[in-house]
């Protein structure tokens, strides 16, 4: 990670950032896997998008049981 990331994660929680990790990663994969299986790349990129979606709420609910804690 580039400089900048690095200092605007400092202020972000560890689960956060673990979530964030597992995303980049399973993503990554499943987009080369995708890929490389021949399929159309409009269907890969929604197939991705809709996992990112689950990321996403996942950190959003993680992000509000923190603030209400």
């Amino acid at each position: 990670m580039g400089a900048d990331i690095l200092k605007r994660n400092e202020a972000l929680p560890q689960a956060i950032k673990e979530i964030a990790w597992k995303a980049q990663a399973r993503l990554c994969a499943r987009y080369r896997r995708l890929s490389k299986a021949g399929k159309p790349i409009n269907v890969v990129c929604v197939a991705i998008a809709r996992e990112l979606v689950a990321f996403v709420w996942a950190i959003a609910t993680n992000s509000a049981i923190t603030a209400v804690a």
